[in-house]
């Protein structure tokens, strides 16, 4: 669940998925458990401390259903500063629309939503999206844009043009200037503000937006399920028309072992009619479906100037966010300042950068610190405030060029003229070898030699984190930071392989797009292919914590932190469309993306790379045998096999980095 939700005691927003426009956090952080009156206590004292710091306007209320062009009427939240409309003050509106629930919107969450903006003064408007809450008609999951012949001919970009019309109608002194944003599935619907964009729309914030719930964000990565997150999120926003949090006592790495798969677990939670779950289990490939969901593909040119906003560590919707930069930024006019497309990318979970200084990231199984910058602050205050106040009021100050982001490791911010970068960077392989070794020399005169090899046993998958695993967004849930925990709680395990440089002796920029290219094979007839780099802190590290499951703590010697990661499945290695099985032995070359990076591998520090084929419940278990449909896979078709990973003068296994000029590689 990604929306705001109203903690009712203290009357403001507690960020459970961080949707909405970014509010303080006070959740105890992840995976700490608290008790109701301590976590009370603690959101009362942050309310107060920032509402003390807050220096705007006071803002008022009011509500309205806006009727769109079939009728349907949709629910909106109003804010404005006390008195504008009388002083004759022309305001912007900022708008966010949601599937999340707008009716708990307070004057004190929206003082303490981005203070900045709010000090400056804006028309702030919340709107439940069609289906949702109190808004009439009929929710779609990510609502494919159509053709808009007639007017039963209705999206999100129709919904939010016939919303904007209105407000410019019927709201006072307005400027006539309207700014969208929203992080994940409000950012999605962000997007669908700047497609067919009304006149009025003069800027957008996509931050995290779902774009391609197949290819990359969401349900699917590559062709593999994303089980615990489908299975808790459909539930969700299709069993009612609020979002109820799905949460469950039962560890759900042995709730998903024990139901075999997802039909199994599906029809143990009476989710199979849901709309969503039901096309997991008819339609489990990119069929036309999830095509016409995706919307890179109606990314033909930036028709408005694009703010977008994404975390390295998102356990949600990382690849949205570059996609849609590279469609827009590919088909940008020059020199255009009105069809302009800009990229802020920076150490962060899912909407981490929308609350709290932003100064560390991580929980309790691993925290990463960045010598004192406030990397959120930064954000709030000097990217995204500058850029609507340029754009909706024509205040100068928003100096971004193209791209920033924040290097982890240095711990600095850059600029860049385009992501990813070209110039200072250059190409380099680094070689997965036998014996462990991750080498930047190319293999040579040896044929046919397996870098490594283990038995992947779908009985006994590799967690994806600690466990008892908790529900998505279930009470101690470590969610939200599992792509920081450290990585030493399974590297030791036998059914995976791990590749290490020696220790550096120079620091090592890797900055853009790393990509994975792998020659593998299988004793089975299908694979997964998880890759992980990983950065591996030295004994004496420091600015990093972490502790095991047990809650022994300590310093973050010998930490692994993974830099990037994505999972390929096998059977899609020459189609999403059209799935195939692998041939038994066979060595074929696996390649995909682990998207963009800009992190330092400091001096003392080992890269390291390490390769399974599970990581459950997070994605469901590849049955290892071919069979149609996975989703319906009977238990006898999972088994254990051999899979061996490559690396030879002819089957060069290794990984693609964009490596900072003048690097000391080893």
């Amino acid at each position: 669940m990604r929306g705001a939700k109203l903690s009712a005691a203290v009357g403001l927003f507690v960020v459970a998925g961080l949707g909405g426009f970014g509010f303080a956090q006070t959740m105890p952080a992840a995976g700490a458990p608290a008790s109701p009156s301590v976590a009370a206590r603690a959101q009362k004292a942050d309310v107060a401390a920032a509402l003390k710091a807050y220096t705007g306007p006071e803002y008022v209320r009011s509500e309205v259903m806006i009727p769109v062009r079939d009728g349907v009427k949709l629910h909106t939240v109003i804010f404005r500063p006390v008195g504008s409309e009388k002083h004759g003050e022309k305001l912007p509106f900022l708008m966010e629309r949601t599937p999340y629930g707008v009716d708990g919107n307070s004057k004190a969450s929206v003082e303490l939503t981005k203070q900045a903006l709010a000090t400056s003064g804006y028309i702030f408007v919340y709107q439940d999206i069609r289906g949702r809450y109190e808004s009439g008609g009929q929710f779609v999951m990510n609502r494919p844009v159509v053709e808009h012949a007639t007017k039963r001919d209705v999206d999100e970009t129709t919904d939010t043009r016939d919303t904007v019309e209105w407000l410019l109608k019927h709201v006072p002194n307005n400027n006539g200037k309207v700014g969208v944003l929203g992080v994940s599935y409000p950012g999605f619907l962000a997007m669908m503000a700047g497609i067919d964009a009304d006149p009025a729309v003069k800027a957008i914030s996509p931050q995290a937006p779902m774009t391609d719930i197949w290819v990359g964000d969401d349900f699917f990565h590559n062709g593999a399920f994303r089980e615990t997150y489908g299975f808790d999120y459909v539930q969700e926003m299709e069993a009612q028309k609020t979002d109820g949090v799905v949460s469950s006592k039962e560890d759900q790495y042995k709730f998903f072992l024990d139901h075999v798969n997802f039909a199994g677990a599906a029809a143990a939670a009476g989710m199979t009619k849901l709309p969503t779950a039901n096309m997991f289990l008819s339609e489990p490939a990119y069929t036309k479906f999830w095509q016409d969901m995706a919307v890179e593909r109606r990314l033909t040119k930036p028709e408005v100037p694009t703010l977008e906003v994404g975390g390295y560590w998102d356990q949600e919707d990382m690849w949205g966010t570059q996609a849609e930069y590279a469609a827009l930024r590919a088909n940008e006019k020059a020199n255009d300042p009105l069809h302009k497309v800009f990229l802020v990318l920076g150490p962060w979970n899912h909407g981490g950068w929308s609350h709290g200084a932003g100064d560390q990231l991580g929980g309790k199984f691993g925290t990463v610190t960045f010598d004192g910058q406030k990397t959120g602050e930064y954000y709030r205050n000097e990217l995204e405030a500058p850029f609507f106040e340029y754009y909706l009021k024509g205040k100068p100050g928003f100096g971004l060029q193209d791209t920033a982001s924040f290097r982890t490791g240095e711990n600095q911010w850059h600029r860049y003229p385009v992501w990813p970068p070209k110039e200072g960077f250059h190409a380099v392989r680094a070689y997965l070898e036998p014996g462990g070794k991750l080498s930047f020399k190319a293999p040579t005169g040896q044929y046919n030699v397996t870098a490594a090899a283990y038995v992947s046993d779908p009985a006994d998958p590799v967690p994806y984190r600690h466990r008892p695993i908790q529900s998505t967004y279930g009470e101690g849930s470590t969610w939200r930071t599992w792509l920081a925990e450290d990585q030493r709680f399974v590297s030791g395990r036998k059914d995976l392989a791990n590749f290490e440089t020696p220790v550096l002796t120079g620091d090592v920029t890797v900055t853009g797009d790393v990509g994975a290219d792998v020659f593998g094979a299988t004793t089975g007839t299908d694979a997964d292919w998880i890759v992980k780099l990983i950065d591996v802190y030295p004994q004496d590290a420091t600015g990093v914590t972490t502790e095991d499951a047990a809650g022994t703590g300590g310093g973050g010697g010998g930490y692994e932190l993974m830099v990037g990661e994505e999972i390929f499945r096998g059977r899609y290695r020459k189609s999403f469309s059209a799935p195939e099985a692998v041939k038994t032995g066979e060595v074929v070359e696996y390649k995909w993306s682990l998207h963009g990076v800009d992190h330092t591998f400091l001096k003392g520090h080992r890269m390291m790379v390490e390769v399974q084929s599970t990581w459950f419940p997070l994605y469901d278990r590849n049955p290892q045998t071919y069979v149609e449909n996975i989703m319906t896979a009977p238990a006898s078709a999972y088994e254990a096999e051999t899979v061996s990973v490559y690396g030879a003068a002819n089957y060069p296994s290794h990984l693609e980095l964009p490596v900072a000029d003048g690097a000391e590689l080893p």
